[in-house]
């Protein structure tokens, strides 16, 4: 069977697995939409800031309000983008004076949804908490939550507006991709867009639903391995080798993640995030060290896919230019290109971890704590095993990928011997 016929087969089936999975595993959104109002905090954790303002205490209707439509349902909480016209210096208040907190009189205009250009001034309270405040100024652009009431709507700053400029960063990197790489842009759109799918539509959904995380993961670990080497290398041998090549490596640094965490009883509960899951309303027993391997094998996924493409294509290179060259000399082809990756992909994975840490090194090193006290928290343990696992795993599969790109590329020639 030729590598032609195969990916046409590889394709239906990838194409039916992974409809099949976003069908069945949409009740997960779903369910958690309707369970917690939409996007609103679950019960018993605040949002970052709704809290801090207050209800409208004067709307200043525009023209044509009689004609705005309220709210589907008495009470329901509506997120909206508005911008900000006035806003007063903070009043220090004597509850959070003290702590750097006060109120603020805010005005502002909804620019979407049923109150769209509706003006309200609102009371916006800051608690002195920088990571949960948002202090308005005029031109600013805020998310309002307006929920509906006997008394007409009550409108609350929530966040500070930040949909457009993603989006606009979001156009920017296509773009990119698209002018520098054309053809093969485009593809890595698709598997951005296969790999953001697989991971919100199949994965969290069915770990809402109970499913164990690491069989999951290494189920999205493959259908994403396959789907962006194909459709950016093509269904060949090249593909191939690299697509065995990152499946070893991605479960070398598993087993280690899985090994050495369990050893040195890692929660997965070092995260403000993984704490939070505790309190979800589906009520489901997450197992959350489960949530931290799955991770793990999702972290180093992308760099090990960076290193196994690029020695295949490599080898291959090399064999296209001298197809008499045996195994052993594309083997050592390979390893070449692979030896002189190594060193600045370990450290991609090192500092990227690295990189999000700084602040907690930060506190550590101001409070004076010992060696001894900071390798043995948790927190740091957690972010040490995934950073050298991941790069265990990456180095893991460069022999790996020379190996399978060596003997697919010389398997034509003892046939033919």
């Amino acid at each position: 069977m030729s590598f032609r016929r195969i990916g046409r087969v590889t394709y239906r089936v990838l194409f039916v697995v992974l409809f099949g999975l976003v069908v069945f595993g949409a009740g997960g959104p779903s369910s958690l939409a309707a369970s917690n109002g939409g996007f609103g905090p679950a019960p018993g954790i605040s949002g970052s800031s709704g809290e801090g303002s207050s209800p409208a205490v004067g709307p200043a209707p525009s023209a044509g309000e009689a004609n705005v439509p309220p709210p589907r349902a008495s009470g329901e909480e509506h997120l909206y983008p508005a911008v900000v016209l006035e806003a007063t210096e903070v009043r220090a208040t004597p509850e959070l004076g003290s702590l750097g907190g006060g109120v603020q009189e805010v005005k502002l205009r909804v620019l979407k949804g049923p109150y769209a250009g509706r003006e309200f001034t609102v009371e916006n309270h800051l608690s002195g908490q920088p990571a949960f405040d948002v202090v308005a100024h005029p031109g600013d652009r805020v998310l309002v939550a307006v929920v509906s009431g006997p008394t007409g709507p009550e409108v609350y700053i929530t966040d500070y507006y930040r949909e457009n400029y993603l989006l606009y960063l979001v156009l920017l990197f296509a773009a990119a991709l698209v002018a520098v790489g054309r053809k093969k842009g485009i593809s890595a759109i698709v598997t951005l867009t296969v790999t953001f799918s697989l991971i919100v539509g199949v994965l969290v959904p069915y770990i809402l639903k109970g499913y164990p995380p690491v069989p999951l993961a290494l189920g999205i670990v493959l259908l994403i391995t396959v789907v962006a080497m194909t459709f950016v290398a093509g269904f060949n041998r090249k593909s191939l080798a690299a697509i065995l090549g990152t499946l070893g490596g991605v479960l070398v640094a598993g087993f280690l993640a899985f090994f050495v965490g369990t050893r040195v009883r890692l929660t997965g509960l070092s995260g403000d995030e993984a704490q939070m899951l505790l309190y979800i309303p589906q009520g489901i027993a997450l197992d959350f060290r489960g949530l931290l391997f799955a991770g793990i094998l999702l972290g180093a996924l992308g760099a090990v896919m960076d290193v196994a493409i690029s020695i295949a294509s490599s080898v291959e290179e090399v064999h296209r230019a001298n197809p008499e060259l045996g195994r052993w000399e594309l083997f050592r082809a390979g390893m070449n290109v692979g030896e002189d990756i190594m060193g600045t992909m370990a450290n991609t994975l090192i500092l990227a971890y690295a990189g999000s840490g700084i602040p907690l090194l930060l506190l550590f090193t101001a409070y004076g704590a010992s060696l001894h006290k900071i390798l043995n928290l948790d927190v740091i343990a957690t972010e040490i095993v995934r950073a050298l696992t991941g790069s265990i795993g990456l180095v893991a599969a460069i022999p790996l990928t020379a190996f399978f790109a060596a003997l697919l590329a010389t398997r034509e020639k003892l046939r033919r011997s």
